[in-house]
């Protein structure tokens, strides 16, 4: 038995129908309203920003020099202290993006441990260097281009999951992915290339290698502790 369908039911039916797929689509297309950022947070954030990015290029400047004098001036051990310090920053990223998209990660506060711990390996890290300099003191080159490339390797992982960690922090603060990652990104790389223009005129020159690690140590503790106790600060007063 065929069934009749009101023609009025149906028509209604449709336009509801058409109204529900506008509304998602208007939805969808519709970006997120920036919000406005607090000016005192925002500019403790890009300073930071730049220490670290200055930290990082300090450390990677006198662990090559520290690598040279053990294995020599020579290209392989540029290539290693290179690629082992790019292979970190890139792999640190994947990382601290995984990480930047579980919304319950304390992102203010990974950043904090992380330039912590980036500056306690850099400590001992000329005496970790001068240990694995005796330790391969008679090794093939296979051996000592591993342990070289995992010297540096391991810290540098941590340095590139700064920046995705204090990037998604601020998107969920403000709500501009774009803006955050420029001006995030611009003061990272403000802070390494003015301490690549700094570190043979001043920082080796007049400290030499184990003054300058200490230098780029107090600016880690100096950045991790800036941004965590402003983070606390806010909350009290949220």
């Amino acid at each position: 038995m065929a069934v009749s369908i009101d023609p009025l039911k149906r028509a209604s039916s449709i336009s509801q129908g058409q109204q529900a797929v506008d509304s998602f689509m208007r939805a969808a297309s519709t970006p997120p309203i920036p919000r406005r950022a607090d000016p005192v947070f925002s500019f403790v954030l890009h300073a930071v920003f730049i220490m670290s990015g200055a930290s990082a290029l300090l450390y990677q400047l006198v662990w090559q020099r520290s690598l040279l004098v053990l294995y020599g001036s020579n290209a392989e051990s540029v290539a290693i202290v290179v690629a082992a310090f790019l292979g970190g920053l890139g792999l640190g990223g994947l990382a601290g993006g995984a990480i930047s998209q579980r919304t319950a990660a304390p992102l203010v506060l990974l950043f904090s441990t992380f330039e912590l711990l980036i500056g306690a390996y850099g400590l001992f890290s000329l005496q970790i260097f001068a240990w694995a300099g005796e330790a391969t003191l008679h090794a093939g080159i296979v051996k000592t281009g591993f342990l070289a490339f995992a010297l540096v390797f391991v810290p540098t992982v941590l340095m590139g999951a700064t920046l995705p960690l204090l990037v998604a922090f601020r998107v969920r603060s403000i709500g501009h992915v774009g803006r955050s990652v420029s001006w995030l990104y611009f003061a990272y790389t403000l802070g390494a290339a003015g301490s690549a223009f700094l570190a043979p005129f001043i920082f080796l020159r007049n400290y030499g290698l184990s003054g300058s690690i200490d230098t780029a140590v107090g600016i880690n503790v100096v950045a991790a502790l800036s941004i965590l106790l402003l983070w606390f600060w806010r909350r009290e007063r949220a």
